[in-house]
Parts: C-alpha cells; sequence; structure tokens
C-alpha cells in the first residue's frame, strides 16, 4: 500500500487575520502555512501567536496539512514562537531561512516530537541542502524563491534560470532523503497563465506542489499538480500490461509502443495512489 499525502497548493495564511483563518477552514487546498514571520507585522507578533493558538485548537481544518512558520530563532520572537508552536498541535513547525543543519538543530531542541520543515532561501542554505535534509526530524523543504532571488542579486525571469541551481540542489536533497518537497510562490496572483506555466515547470522538475500567497491560485495549482485523466489511463494500462506479461512468462510488456519496465509500475502505482488521496481530500474538502 502506498501512502500519498497530496501537497500540490499549500497557502500561505498570515496568524494576526482571523477572519482569513476562518476562511481557510472552507478552502480547497491541501495544506496551510499558518505564517508567524513575513506575514505579521512586528507590532502584531506577540497577539498573533496567541491569536493562532486558539484558531488552532478550535479546529476544523480536516484533513490539510497545517505548518506553522515561526519566526527566525535570531529574533526576538524566534524562541516564543517554537514554544508555542510545539503545543498547537500542527503537523509541522517550519523554520525560515535554513542554512545548515545547526539551525534545525537548536529549533528541534525547542520542539520535541513535532515534526520540522525547512524554508530553503539562502546562497548557504542551497550549498547545504544535502547535509540540511538528513537532520532526523525534517520531513520537508519550501523553497523561498523571493529570498533567495534577493540574496543572489538575480533577475526576474519566467523561465526562472537564475534560481535553477539552487532549485536542483534542493530536489536532490529533498528526493535522496525521502521528504517532500514545495516549489516557491508566484507574486503575480492575478496572472493565472503566468501561474500555470510555473506550477508546469515545478511539477515537470519534481516537486510535490505549490506554495500560494492567494486562494484565487489554488485552482490553476490543484489542477497542474494532480494527475490528468491520461496519467490515470496509462498508469493502469502499464499495470495490467506488465502483470499478463508476467503471468504469461513472458519477457517485456509494452504499452503504447514504448517497453514498460518495472521502474515505470512503482511510478503508475504511486500515480494511482496519488489520484485516490486528491479524490479523499476534496470529497472531505468539499462537504
Amino acid at each position: 500500500m502506498i501512502t500519498v499525502r497530496p501537497l500540490r497548493s499549500t497557502l500561505y495564511i498570515p496568524g494576526s487575520k482571523p477572519r482569513a483563518l476562518d476562511k481557510a477552514r472552507g478552502l480547497p487546498i491541501d495544506a496551510i502555512i499558518f505564517d508567524l514571520e513575513d506575514a505579521v507585522p512586528a507590532e502584531e507578533k506577540n497577539t498573533a501567536r496567541d491569536t493562532l493558538a486558539g484558531v488552532l485548537a478550535a479546529g476544523g481544518y480536516g484533513a490539510r496539512m497545517k505548518i506553522i512558520r515561526i519566526n527566525g530563532l535570531d529574533t526576538q520572537w524566534g524562541a516564543d514562537d517554537a514554544n508555542a508552536a510545539r503545543d498547537m498541535g500542527a503537523d509541522a513547525i517550519l523554520l525560515p531561512k535554513v542554512s545548515t543543519l545547526d539551525d534545525l538543530d537548536a529549533l528541534a531542541a525547542m520542539t520535541g516530537d513535532t515534526p520540522l520543515w525547512a524554508m530553503m532561501e539562502t546562497p548557504l542554505g542551497m550549498l547545504n541542502a544535502a547535509q540540511i535534509a538528513t537532520h532526523p526530524k525534517l520531513q520537508g523543504m519550501v523553497m523561498g524563491t523571493n529570498d533567495l532571488a534577493k540574496d543572489l542579486h538575480a533577475r526576474n525571469r519566467a523561465d526562472r534560470l537564475p534560481l535553477q541551481a539552487g532549485l536542483g540542489l534542493c530536489l536532490l536533497a529533498a528526493k535522496a532523503h525521502g521528504l517532500a518537497i514545495i516549489d516557491g510562490v508566484y507574486n503575480a496572483f492575478k496572472d493565472d497563465a503566468g501561474l500555470h506555466a510555473e506550477c508546469e515547470q515545478g511539477r515537470d522538475m519534481g516537486f510535490d506542489g505549490k506554495t500560494l500567497i492567494h486562494p484565487a491560485q489554488i485552482p490553476v495549482a490543484n489542477d497542474v499538480f494532480s494527475p490528468s485523466k491520461a496519467d490515470i489511463d496509462l498508469a493502469r494500462r502499464q499495470i495490467i500490461a506488465f502483470e499478463e506479461t508476467e503471468a504469461a512468462g513472458q519477457g517485456v510488456a509494452v504499452v503504447d509502443g514504448r517497453i514498460v519496465e518495472n521502474l515505470h509500475i512503482v511510478s503508475a502505482r504511486e500515480t494511482l495512489a496519488k489520484a485516490d488521496a486528491i479524490a479523499a481530500l476534496t470529497a472531505e474538502t468539499t462537504q
């Protein structure tokens, strides 16, 4: 049995905005990053922490993955965020600007058994991604492409060529260690065509989904990162052909003129498992 948790759409929600936090309970998203960092002004940091604790205690988010992004431990709010987030019942705590393994060690010392996620958004973090991915409590990475572009002094390009080295290093690290990895945000939230193209790029690279800054972006991310009907049909036909070939004692299965080997069956079964998991989550979030 393959277990898949959909992460097609991961929406940032400010921890200081009760109305947005409540609205998120009804959105067709796979995951939520409850943000105590960039989306919350300095004067609201402490109240946001209390607001978020109350909201999560009230529940209502169903099977959506709940991730809390705290402030960095080098800030005046980070330690209090970490201690509070540990007791909020979230699925994971997300640490910004992870650059070394020591950054995660410092957080893990404060958060007990709560799984950790890492914001990958600094040049040093890119170079250390392989080491960072080995942390025993780390379960996922989120690309912070805006901060990375800033530190690189990179120009904004539709093909994201200046970011490809960093994206690739983090993808390799995540896949090598079985971690989830979510692509960075697309800033032009009214540009569906641009978002669609960037989601397709991220999907084709191997990302599990896209971080979003506005609910209007959800349908595009969900569509692009879901297996298509053609994907599902091909996966089923590959499995049937492979199993029939094995049962007949023949050597090679062929579907649509292409050889089907065991590695293709692994991918086919993952596709069907993802489709089933998405259907189950969709059924819950649309009730």
